[in-house]
Protein backbone atom coordinates (compact mmCIF):
# COMPACT_ATOMS: atom_id res chain seq x y z
CA UNK A 1 0.00 0.00 0.00
CA UNK A 2 1.22 3.32 -0.93
CA UNK A 3 2.33 5.57 1.71
CA UNK A 4 0.81 9.00 1.93
CA UNK A 5 3.68 10.57 4.21
CA UNK A 6 6.92 8.34 2.43
CA UNK A 7 5.52 10.27 -0.45
CA UNK A 8 4.97 13.82 1.70
CA UNK A 9 8.80 13.45 3.59
CA UNK A 10 10.15 13.12 0.18
CA UNK A 11 8.57 15.87 -1.93
CA UNK A 12 8.92 18.10 0.99
CA UNK A 13 12.31 17.46 0.30
CA UNK A 14 12.61 17.83 -2.91
CA UNK A 15 11.25 21.75 -2.57
CA UNK A 16 14.13 22.21 -0.43
CA UNK A 17 16.29 20.80 -3.21
CA UNK A 18 14.67 22.90 -5.55
CA UNK A 19 15.02 25.97 -3.85
CA UNK A 20 18.62 25.92 -3.27
CA UNK A 21 19.19 25.11 -6.40
CA UNK A 22 16.80 28.06 -7.57
CA UNK A 23 18.64 30.38 -5.58
CA UNK A 24 22.13 28.69 -7.29
CA UNK A 25 20.86 30.17 -10.52
CA UNK A 26 20.83 33.85 -9.43
CA UNK A 27 24.67 34.29 -10.24
CA UNK A 28 25.99 35.18 -13.82
CA UNK A 29 27.73 32.20 -15.83
CA UNK A 30 31.03 33.61 -14.74
CA UNK A 31 30.40 33.11 -10.93
CA UNK A 32 28.78 30.25 -11.09
CA UNK A 33 31.56 28.28 -13.05
CA UNK A 34 34.09 30.51 -10.63
CA UNK A 35 33.16 29.70 -7.34
CA UNK A 36 33.15 25.73 -7.00
CA UNK A 37 30.95 25.92 -3.76
CA UNK A 38 28.73 27.50 -6.42
CA UNK A 39 28.89 24.75 -8.56
CA UNK A 40 29.26 22.22 -6.11
CA UNK A 41 26.61 22.89 -4.54
CA UNK A 42 24.34 22.57 -7.43
CA UNK A 43 26.07 19.69 -8.78
CA UNK A 44 24.48 17.73 -5.35
CA UNK A 45 21.54 19.66 -4.88
CA UNK A 46 20.42 18.54 -8.01
CA UNK A 47 21.33 14.95 -7.70
CA UNK A 48 19.25 15.08 -4.91
CA UNK A 49 16.44 15.94 -6.33
CA UNK A 50 16.61 13.63 -9.15
CA UNK A 51 17.64 10.75 -6.32
CA UNK A 52 13.93 12.26 -4.54
CA UNK A 53 11.93 11.68 -7.39
CA UNK A 54 13.62 7.72 -8.22
CA UNK A 55 13.10 7.03 -4.78
CA UNK A 56 9.16 8.33 -5.10
CA UNK A 57 8.36 6.85 -8.10
CA UNK A 58 10.12 3.25 -6.77
CA UNK A 59 7.69 3.90 -4.05
CA UNK A 60 4.76 4.04 -6.11
CA UNK A 61 5.68 0.67 -8.31
CA UNK A 62 6.71 -1.46 -5.43
CA UNK A 63 3.90 -0.57 -3.01
CA UNK A 64 0.99 -0.45 -5.81
CA UNK A 65 2.56 -4.48 -7.35
CA UNK A 66 3.62 -2.84 -10.59
CA UNK A 67 6.38 -5.24 -11.02
CA UNK A 68 9.88 -5.23 -10.43
CA UNK A 69 12.36 -2.32 -11.17
CA UNK A 70 15.72 -3.37 -12.56
CA UNK A 71 17.23 0.48 -13.74
CA UNK A 72 16.00 3.38 -13.01
CA UNK A 73 14.99 4.22 -16.04
CA UNK A 74 12.23 2.16 -16.06
CA UNK A 75 10.52 4.02 -13.00
CA UNK A 76 9.08 6.97 -15.27
CA UNK A 77 8.17 4.17 -18.17
CA UNK A 78 6.33 2.33 -15.70
CA UNK A 79 4.68 5.35 -14.44
CA UNK A 80 3.66 6.77 -17.67
CA UNK A 81 2.46 3.04 -18.94
CA UNK A 82 0.05 3.25 -15.61
CA UNK A 83 -1.08 6.86 -16.55
CA UNK A 84 0.70 8.63 -13.77
CA UNK A 85 3.19 10.71 -15.79
CA UNK A 86 2.32 12.13 -19.46
CA UNK A 87 4.62 10.51 -22.43
CA UNK A 88 6.39 14.06 -22.11
CA UNK A 89 7.14 14.10 -18.43
CA UNK A 90 8.52 10.49 -19.00
CA UNK A 91 10.89 11.85 -21.53
CA UNK A 92 12.31 14.45 -19.72
CA UNK A 93 12.45 12.48 -16.57
CA UNK A 94 14.40 9.71 -18.22
CA UNK A 95 16.64 12.33 -19.06
CA UNK A 96 16.81 13.43 -15.56
CA UNK A 97 17.66 9.85 -14.54
CA UNK A 98 20.77 10.60 -17.03
CA UNK A 99 22.32 13.74 -15.75
CA UNK A 100 21.86 12.23 -12.15
CA UNK A 101 24.09 8.98 -13.44
CA UNK A 102 26.84 11.63 -14.93
CA UNK A 103 26.88 13.66 -11.59
CA UNK A 104 27.35 10.36 -9.67
CA UNK A 105 29.65 8.26 -12.19
CA UNK A 106 30.42 10.80 -14.41
CA UNK A 107 31.64 13.26 -11.63
CA UNK A 108 35.06 14.36 -13.70
CA UNK A 109 33.16 14.91 -16.93
CA UNK A 110 30.63 17.27 -15.56
CA UNK A 111 29.73 20.12 -17.98
CA UNK A 112 29.28 22.90 -15.51
CA UNK A 113 27.72 25.50 -18.37
CA UNK A 114 25.07 22.64 -18.59
CA UNK A 115 24.28 22.73 -14.72
CA UNK A 116 23.98 25.98 -15.00
CA UNK A 117 21.30 25.84 -17.85
CA UNK A 118 19.61 23.37 -15.38
CA UNK A 119 19.37 25.97 -13.16
CA UNK A 120 17.62 28.07 -15.43
CA UNK A 121 15.57 26.04 -17.63
CA UNK A 122 15.45 22.29 -15.91
CA UNK A 123 13.67 22.99 -12.51
CA UNK A 124 9.73 23.62 -14.03
CA UNK A 125 10.09 19.86 -15.46
CA UNK A 126 11.24 19.04 -11.60
CA UNK A 127 8.40 21.17 -10.32
CA UNK A 128 5.80 19.36 -13.54
CA UNK A 129 7.12 15.86 -11.74
CA UNK A 130 6.55 16.88 -8.19
CA UNK A 131 3.18 17.71 -9.07
CA UNK A 132 2.45 14.39 -11.22
CA UNK A 133 4.33 12.81 -7.78
CA UNK A 134 1.98 14.75 -5.42
CA UNK A 135 -1.33 13.43 -7.16
CA UNK A 136 -0.70 10.27 -4.81
CA UNK A 137 -1.15 12.06 -1.72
Amino acid sequence: MVNPEVIRRRLSQLDEYVSIVRRLGAYSLQEFLDDPEHYGSAERFLQLAIETTIDVGNHLIAESGWGPVDRYAEIPAILAQRGCVTPELRDKWIRMIGFRNILVHDYLDVDRTQVFRILHDGLADLEALRVALAAFL
